[in-house]
């Protein structure tokens, strides 16, 4: 399965905004495009975000509508604030294009929910963790440069910094299995010092982590998920497996995961248990 881009929230925002502007209009689609001389399947494409407009395309657009002043500029706006780049850009080389499509979701999410049965999710893992887990484990079976590793392992705590520890801080709602904290990813060391930070930043009021006991029976059947939240626009859900990922944006799919998640949260331990079985489970590493 190859990775499947999903459209930055921004450019989403947009291609929403010039359909609802069409919309209250009462023109379908078909009639803009024929009445500026356009392919309908090319005003489909900008309304879906497939296609990114350009100003003239834009204004092509405002007139034929008959839009303009502040909306025109809110929408123009809109454009511009779309092709802003996002901070792992730099990165680019390094990292494939789906990853970089889930930056961008994660960017502007205000909520996650993450589901892991494996490993522990990224926004949680210590330098330690990522060097070994993108080193010891993932490198042999997805060989890549040894710069793109170092890369890797800067963009994932350049995630940490400003999502969990920036300014407005998503809020992270984190699940994983108790087999995760015994699970040895680089040895005892590092295993010691990730649990020691999974304990500290459990304590932070914007990251909610529980835990589901091994004596939990199989809790949902589906693998690792990350569901996102955002201000303005439907939630996405990105799915991921050994080589590669995509989004789900069905509405109707993505309630299927919020259900899943909230099963999951039932099912764990509340977040007090959690930091509890978390510290019991040092004295593991530390024999």
């Amino acid at each position: 399965m190859a990775y499947v881009e999903t459209p930055a929230p921004r450019r989403r925002r947009l291609a929403q905004e010039l359909r609802r502007i069409r919309e209250a209009t009462e023109m379908t689609g078909e009639e803009a495009a024929r009445r500026v001389g356009w392919s309908a399947a090319k005003v489909s494409r900008i309304e879906t975000a497939k296609t990114f407009p350009s100003e003239d395309d834009i204004v092509t657009l405002a007139n034929l509508y008959g839009v303009g002043g502040v909306v025109l500029g809110d929408v123009l706006k809109l454009r511009k604030d779309a092709t802003q780049k996002g901070w792992w850009e730099k990165y680019n080389a390094a990292l494939d294009q789906g990853y970089m499509a889930y930056l961008g979701l994660e960017a502007e999410a205000i909520v996650m929910r993450n589901w892991e049965s494996t490993i522990v999710p990224g926004l949680l893992q210590t330098e330690g963790y990522i060097k070994a887990l993108l080193g010891k484990v993932l490198h042999p079976v997805n060989q890549i440069p040894p710069i793109w590793s170092h890369h890797r392992v800067e963009a994932r705590l350049e995630r940490q910094r400003r999502h969990l520890y920036g300014p407005e801080p998503v809020t992270l709602h984190a699940i994983i299995d108790e087999a995760t904290l015994r699970r040895t990813v680089g040895g005892p060391r590092i295993m010691l010092e990730q649990l020691q930070h999974l304990e500290a930043v459990s304590e932070r009021p914007n990251v909610k982590l529980r835990i589901i006991t091994e004596r939990t029976q199989s809790p949902v059947p589906t693998g690792p998920f990350v569901h996102f939240t955002f201000r303005d626009f439907p939630d996405t859900v990105y799915l991921e497996d050994l080589i590669g990922g995509r989004f789900v944006e069905d509405a109707e799919d993505v309630f299927y995961y919020e259900r899943a998640f909230e099963h999951l949260t039932e099912v764990a331990l509340d977040e007090p248990r959690s930091r509890l079985l978390i510290r019991d489970t040092m004295a593991y590493w530390q024999t």
